[in-house]
């Protein structure tokens, strides 16, 4: 094979668990361990898109501890917060935060109250300050996984508007309004693929390294649940794919498998910290976490580091 391997990077989906994969960069970048692919699900599309367009682990860093992302996710207006109730340009907001309203270009209705609105410009203004819009212009070749919650199936977003194929991979079901790309439903990648090991190795990685979030390991479990109830939901909604997706959990399967496939395979425990648990002090912790967990492989990435 001519030149060095390519080395790809995975981020997993894990909600503000995310910042624990800052902490893992800045052990990459110690260890000098050049990236030639990245592919995120769900929080980890964000970190990897914004270091695919140039930022480094530092300046990702000082993101996650200034930003204010509940408000960012949520969309929630400050200036409405002490308000129970207000409608405002055709938007009613609960104690600022937007319950339903017109609805704008690129996203839908129903399954989601959430729109996301202001991560995406967030990312949008963020990779256009590096001259990286879109997928094309980005420094490091990238891809972020959402799926298509009618059929229940994996999308894998390369082109186009770089914040619009990352809100589609965090788009939480029942969270945030799905978008509309392609025509398609997309919503949170993680319903199909939380730790895209498979989707780097396809864009040409021969070592990966893999950030999980997951804490638990994923194993499908006895059904609690009405089938036959379920599969008429599904039906009547016209998300046939659902009740198959409920029965065999693809994403389950998928997941060991990537597992399986990581050369190096970092998991930072983070058990005490919701996926929802944004804030500074706790982005901050979780940064430290990433780091120190990274900081346990350090050998084996500077061996890496050396191969390359």
């Amino acid at each position: 094979m001519a030149g060095r391997p390519k080395v790809g990077l995975v981020l997993g989906g894990g909600g503000a668990k995310g910042a624990a994969e800052v902490g893992v960069l800045k052990v990459i970048e110690k260890a000098g361990i050049p990236i030639d692919y990245i592919a995120g699900t769900s929080i980890g599309s964000i970190v990897g898109a914004l270091y695919a367009a140039g930022y480094s682990a530092s300046e990702l860093e000082t993101l996650f501890c200034q930003q204010e992302w509940l408000t960012l996710l949520t969309d929630r207006r400050d200036d409405m917060g002490g308000e129970p109730y207000k409608v405002k340009d055709g938007v009613t907001y609960i104690f600022g935060f937007p319950i339903m309203g017109t609805i704008k270009e690129g996203t839908i209705g129903g399954f989601g109250v959430m729109r996301g609105e202001k991560v995406e410009q967030l990312i949008d203004s963020m990779a256009c300050r590096k001259g990286c819009q879109n997928f094309e212009q980005l420094k490091i070749p990238f891809r972020c996984v959402a799926a298509d919650f009618r059929q229940a199936e994996e999308i894998v977003i390369k082109s186009g508007k770089l914040s619009t194929g990352v809100r589609a991979s965090m788009a939480i079901p029942g969270v945030f309004k799905p978008v509309n790309y392609d025509g398609r439903k997309l919503v949170d990648g993680g319903m199909m693929n939380n730790l895209p090991v498979d989707v780097v190795k396809a864009m040409g990685a021969d070592i990966v390294i893999a950030v999980d979030l997951q804490q638990n390991e994923q194993k499908p479990k006895e059904q609690d649940l009405d089938l036959g109830m379920v599969g008429g939901i599904a039906d009547m909604l016209g998300f046939g794919g659902l009740l198959n997706w409920v029965v065999a959990r693809p994403d389950f399967t998928k997941h060991a498998e990537n597992v399986k496939q990581a050369t190096v395979y970092i998991r930072p425990p983070l058990p005490d910290k919701a996926a929802s648990s944004f804030g500074n002090k706790s982005s901050a912790h979780m940064i430290k976490v990433g780091y120190d967990e990274a900081m346990k492989h350090w050998d084996e990435l500077v061996k890496l580091s050396n191969k390359l």
